[in-house]
């Protein structure tokens, strides 16, 4: 039992180093990384070495830093390709051409919806992909549509504002939530950013969880409160359309016939 524990410990401190790098900063030393997960700099080195050394990281020669490596790179591709994500641009590129808005289409990652594919991707950086779930419409819909237990609002812990309308009260999100589920979308009214109007709609299997969100992002002179409800019947078109691209067919809603 105490090799298992130990073992256990090893993969989640592992899993942990790794996740230093989510935020697409610089590359990182042994001692960065012992300081963000609060480890003794052996410790840190050690297991970014044991990384390193199966590619899951890579060290600089020159600088001894570290940043995600080669074997990170294929597995992410690996997955991109096998959800089917490298069918969908067309339909994006058609959403944000009609509506002359950011598109964005975003899964969940723990407590942050994470950009996959858009407007809002930096080709050069790829910063800025991982947004809270609390003060997004992306975020939002996830949580409207979340299966078990990710509908629990309390594994989200403390709400930090973005803004000052960032909604930072349980009891309000959870009222937010139900409002998003009646609605049938979800809308960011600066919640996270000052002077723009985001809304996001499910992309729905067939137990009506959400696998993914899309969004449509612009300022509220392009969004109107007259002009939503057009928005929102063109995200929900383009929706029902991933459904087909990224669900196999027995994990599909079944198609309204009337």
């Amino acid at each position: 039992m105490g090799s298992t524990s130990a073992g256990a410990q090893a993969v989640q401190r592992a899993m942990a180093v790794l996740t230093c790098f989510q935020d697409g900063g610089p590359p990182l030393s042994a001692s960065d990384i012992a300081r963000r997960l609060g480890l003794s700099g052996s410790t840190a080195h050690r297991l970014a070495q044991a990384l390193a050394g199966s590619g899951f990281l890579e060290q600089d020669p020159q600088t001894a830093r570290y940043r995600l490596g080669p074997s990170v790179t294929e597995l992410g591709r690996l997955s991109f390709h096998q959800r089917g994500l490298h069918r969908v641009t067309p339909e994006l590129n058609q959403l944000a051409r009609v509506t002359s808005a950011t598109v964005d289409l975003a899964m969940r990652n723990g407590k942050h919806a994470v950009i996959l594919l858009g407007g809002s991707v930096d080709p050069d950086s790829a910063i800025g992909l991982r947004r809270p779930l609390h003060s997004t419409a992306l975020g939002k819909v996830l949580l409207a549509w979340a299966a078990p237990p990710g509908d629990d609002l309390t594994l989200l812990g403390s709400l930090p504002p973005q803004t000052d309308r960032t909604i930072t009260d349980p009891g309000e999100l959870r009222a937010e939530i139900e409002k998003v589920r009646e609605n049938g979308y979800a809308l960011n009214d600066g919640e996270s950013a000052y002077g723009v109007r985001t809304l996001a709609v499910p992309v729905l299997d067939r137990a009506e969880h959400a696998r993914y969100a899309l969004a449509v992002r612009a300022t509220p002179r392009l969004i109107t409160e007259a002009r939503i409800g057009w928005f929102v019947s063109h995200a929900l078109a383009c929706a029902r359309a991933l459904e087909v691209l990224l669900l196999p067919p027995s994990e599909r809603r079944i198609a309204d016939v009337r």
